[in-house]
């Protein structure tokens, strides 16, 4: 498929989510109405409204609009004989991606991975099933309006056992598979596949807030990041220097603002015993986990060197975000923490594929092989050596 034709399908399936907002969103609520005991983390990943389709419908506009990721010349090198080599970037083939409750994921992580060229097998949650089905037809009426196989896009409305018997066995000729959800699902597709898996991993990101920081800032920052919980960018840790000037009433300023929004603060006894409004909680086990809840840990660190050794050993490798005044401090911070995504007096909130310009995002990849952070269509291509001759031999 040229890139004209790709691009054409991404413009008609845009228009197509604009004319079936209702009937959308009508497959939504059969989906929300199935499981009214779901926790809010899940509802708000579930939920898809007026403003979660018009933003499927811009990533699917900024995907259009992107260049074309395929056949890209990476390296090229011609020989003294004459032999031409050129290293260029093709499509990985047929991409798996397995994913709980976001629909969303449907149009985006798909829209991606086609612009890549690669073909799209989608495996959502049962949660999501009426919604997922919608959305797999609107992909493959719009493939048809440009005479495209439909099969580029195709959704695997199968049980459980099936899907765990597809990843052992490989029946579907995969490629690559990208698991988004939880560690239980992440762990076991790693575990029985012999294909290759980007891992979109967990958040538990953290903020550090530096003994020379703007603690207006701070508390803004700190905030934002607990703005959805549901996300994997959000804040759950915040590591405060011991050196920060009133040191006390600064830690209330901060429990206080975050338990104005809902949100419930933890830390362990020696921030208690700063504040008697946080909540007790002294097992180090806390500062692995991540909360997808209205929740936070609260902790405290004698300088950068331990608030960096804590996140590189705790955090989930995604985001991590330092407040500071000090550009030094906030250079070796970035430099040493290992996270895909780092930041200096900014919300961790915008690791985002939308948000960093590359449009739809695939997954936000927290390991270092094939590419780090949201994953957008460049990201989603291989390489292969093509070598031109005129019956050139070696010598």
């Amino acid at each position: 498929m040229d890139d004209k034709q790709k691009n054409n399908v991404l413009k008609n399936l845009s228009e197509l989510l604009r004319q079936q907002k209702g009937m959308i969103m009508d497959a939504n609520r059969s989906d929300m109405l199935a499981y009214p005991d779901m926790d809010a983390s899940m509802r708000d990943r579930l939920k898809v409204d007026e403003n979660k389709i018009e933003g499927m419908i811009r990533s699917l506009e900024e995907v259009a609009a992107q260049a074309d990721p395929e056949g890209r010349v990476i390296y090229e090198f011609v020989r003294e004989d004459g032999l031409r080599i050129t290293n260029r970037t093709v499509p990985f083939g047929t991409i798996l991606i397995i994913y709980e409750s976001r629909p969303d994921v449907t149009i985006e992580a798909a829209a991606t991975a086609f612009k890549a060229g690669n073909r799209i097998l989608l495996k959502g949650g049962k949660e999501s099933t009426h919604t997922n089905l919608l959305l797999t037809r609107l992909w493959q009426e719009a493939l048809t309006l440009n005479g495209a196989d439909k099969s580029w896009v195709t959704y695997l409305h199968v049980s459980r056992e099936e899907t765990r018997k597809l990843i052992r066995e490989n029946s579907h000729n995969v490629d690559l598979i990208i698991p988004r959800g939880g560690e239980g699902l992440i762990r076991f597709v790693q575990e029985n596949t012999s294909v290759p898996v980007i891992v979109s991993g967990r958040g538990n990101n953290f903020l550090y807030i530096d003994a020379d920081a703007d603690f207006d800032m701070a508390v803004r920052l700190v905030i934002n990041g607990k703005k959805r919980i549901s996300v994997c960018n959000a804040i759950d840790k915040v590591a405060m220097s011991r050196q920060l000037p009133e040191l006390r009433k600064k830690i209330t300023m901060l429990a206080t603002a975050l338990q104005a929004k809902g949100i419930e603060v933890w830390g362990n006894r020696e921030v208690v015993s700063l504040c008697n409004t946080v909540r007790e909680e002294n097992d180090a086990a806390t500062l692995c986990e991540e909360y997808l809840a209205p929740k936070i840990y609260l902790t405290l660190v004698d300088d950068l060197p331990e608030a960096t050794a804590m996140i590189n050993r705790y955090s989930g490798g995604h985001s991590a975000v330092i407040v500071t005044r000090d550009a030094a401090k906030a250079g070796r911070f970035m430099q040493e923490v290992d996270c895909a995504a780092v930041y200096h007096n900014a919300s961790s909130r915008f690791t985002d594929g939308g948000q960093f310009g590359v449009g739809a995002e695939i997954a936000i990849s927290t390991q270092k092989l094939h590419f780090r952070g949201p994953l957008g269509a460049q990201e989603l291509v291989t390489n292969k050596w093509f070598v031109y001759g005129e019956g050139h031999i070696r010598e």
